[in-house]
């Protein structure tokens, strides 16, 4: 039975929007995708966020609703799509279509990896720290052409390892990610996943924020409250509380449930929280989101006086493996000897083996700090309301919520909450 989860729709809507303040610290080495062009401005961005809100609704709605994810959950679902982004370039033929219908892309390659530069660079300026990377085994040959690609439109950057030592290469790999991740995701590739024979590739994606609410809670006002889990269990958990104040907040709500949102300071970046309302469960709200609902809730929100009261939460996500999901919406040739990924290297001889995501949010009376990692691992296939009135906005049961990026309407992070005290 689910509890209460905080994720990326999940259940908080992370909107990288105008209130992120980073304190992450990316190493002069990354490199920065080309600004010759200034097409990809907010509005063309803009123009192609179905893509990645599209595929975060999916691939959340099937996390979700695995039993095996039956507790809080979070993840970045632009980290996901973004590492998946960079595999889809060197897809061919049928395992390029399937990706592309998976991912929403609409628009050819060339407008989609330019909308992919755009979010790159807007949000690496608004405090985000996002970054690529690229990890052949040492010999192995990639198309320039792709190398190119991915330098140019993903900042990545290809370092080369050898994976006849899987231990010492899953090293040099978690040591980038924890790099990128200001130490907060760990262990994003076990040695075991990686073949010392056939592992040919490794593309990896981090992201990593922090965020000052721009109306901070009072610790002196946190306090234990009574909180239902999902199992209908009660107990009693940390709770901030931010009541009978002068300040604004905006809010919507349909008969299913409450939408609040929750900005940060000094960014365009903030959390929405999706609080289902009695009779309704976290699941049929996961169910009412899609990249269109989602922005009509947002184009509905107004300004309204709030009395809030939401639990500290802190989520450290175990490794999750992605394959069965995606498969399931539709890209199953990609983890099949059918694969076809001749742009990346010439040949039809590169699969997915795995692709692994890990991922952690701390919310608390200050802010917000949150990261994240994917890595997809290819091998050789061979081888085996009322405006005057104040609203109750009480998160004492389970709530879902995004993080996301407030001008381009992108999510970054989802996640739900069904037990704050886990």
């Amino acid at each position: 039975m689910k509890f209460l989860s905080i994720g990326a729709l999940v259940a908080i809507a992370v909107i990288i929007g105008a209130s992120f303040y980073v304190v992450t610290n990316f190493d002069s080495e990354i490199a920065q995708p080309s600004n010759s062009e200034e097409s990809s401005n907010v509005g063309s961005i803009a123009d192609f966020n179905d893509s990645v809100n599209g595929f975060a609704f999916d691939i959340y709605r099937e996390m979700y609703n695995d039993p095996n994810n039956s507790g809080n959950m979070f993840i970045s679902p632009y980290s996901i799509f973004t590492a998946l982004a960079m595999t889809y370039e060197g897809a061919r033929n049928n395992t390029a279509e399937e990706m592309r219908n998976v991912l929403n892309i609409e628009q050819d390659n060339e407008s989609f990896h330019k909308y992919m530069q755009g979010l790159y660079n807007l949000f690496n300026k608004n405090n985000v720290s996002t970054a690529n990377a690229l990890w052949p085994k040492i010999g192995f040959h990639l198309l320039q052409s792709y190398v190119n690609t991915i330098e140019t439109y993903y900042g990545g950057r290809v370092s080369e390892v050898d994976y006849s030592n899987p231990e010492k290469a899953a090293d040099i790999i978690n040591s980038w990610v924890e790099n990128k991740t200001n130490n907060l995701i760990h262990d994003l590739v076990p040695p075991n996943a990686i073949d010392p024979d056939l592992t040919m590739l490794i593309l990896t994606n981090a992201i990593y924020f922090k965020g000052i609410w721009k109306i901070q809670f009072d610790d002196d006002n946190t306090t234990d409250r009574p909180f239902t889990t999902s199992s209908g269990k009660k107990i009693n958990v940390s709770t901030m509380c931010l009541t009978n104040t002068k300040n604004l907040f905006n809010y919507t709500e349909t008969s299913k449930m409450q939408i609040l949102e929750l900005p940060y300071s000094d960014s365009n970046i903030s959390m929405l929280i999706f609080l289902p309302k009695k009779g309704y469960t976290i699941a049929d709200v996961i169910d009412y989101l899609n990249e269109e609902t989602f922005s009509n809730l947002i184009d509905s929100m107004s300004e309204k006086k709030v009395d809030i009261y939401l639990p500290k939460f802190e989520i450290k996500t175990p490794l999750y493996t992605l394959n069965d999901y995606l498969i399931d919406l539709g890209m199953s040739t990609a983890f099949s000897d059918n694969a076809d990924f001749s742009g990346i290297d010439g040949a039809k001889d590169l699969y997915i083996s795995k692709v692994l995501h890990k991922a952690f949010i701390e919310v608390n009376e200050e802010g917000t700090e949150a990261a994240a990692a994917t890595a997809v691992i290819m091998p050789l296939k061979y081888g085996g309301g009322s405006s005057s009135s104040r609203i109750i906005f009480d998160c004492n049961h389970p709530f879902l919520f995004i993080i996301y990026h407030k001008e381009t309407n992108t999510i970054l992070f989802m996640g739900n909450v069904n037990d704050p005290s886990e």
